[in-house]
């Protein structure tokens, strides 16, 4: 069974800087079970690599390692709606979560798909618990 994966977690499998025991576990099953995430989820790491090498935090063998990975892993991409949907979608989500429309779409993924969560981000995983989602947890 995939899990919902954000880019927190996603960027901490790249970021040397960033490596946790939570972010290990995750990749762990990932790895057997692949991962599902939303259109915006791929946009979101591509800045999150890109402000890295700004920053100095990562460098190309790191990113091109990163993306070797990747490239080895089962990813299921959400089908996005059409625009204008898909921006009445995200308002909505955002305000019914208290997120910003990036993060609700994670959680608004996990509750449809009735998927286990995995973030870093402490508001993200308040919301989620808040309506249901199970946040994925190290056992």
């Amino acid at each position: 069974m995939p899990i919902i994966v954000d880019a927190s977690v996603s960027l901490a499998w790249a970021l040397p800087d960033e490596t946790s025991s939570y972010a290990d576990a995750v990749l762990n099953v990932v790895e057997q079970e692949g991962l599902l995430v939303p259109e915006l989820w791929a946009r979101e790491v591509g800045n999150g690599l890109a402000i890295s090498h700004i920053r100095k935090r990562i460098t190309k063998a790191d990113e091109t390692a990163f993306l070797l990975s990747l490239s080895c892993m089962t990813i299921e991409v959400e089908v996005s709606a059409p625009p204008v949907t898909a921006i009445q979608n995200g308002v909505a989500a955002a305000l019914r979560y208290g997120l910003t429309a990036y993060d609700a779409a994670y959680v608004d993924l996990a509750l449809r798909e009735n998927l286990p969560l995995a973030t870093l981000d402490a508001a993200m995983r308040k919301a989620a618990s808040a309506v249901g989602v199970t946040i994925f947890s190290v056992v």
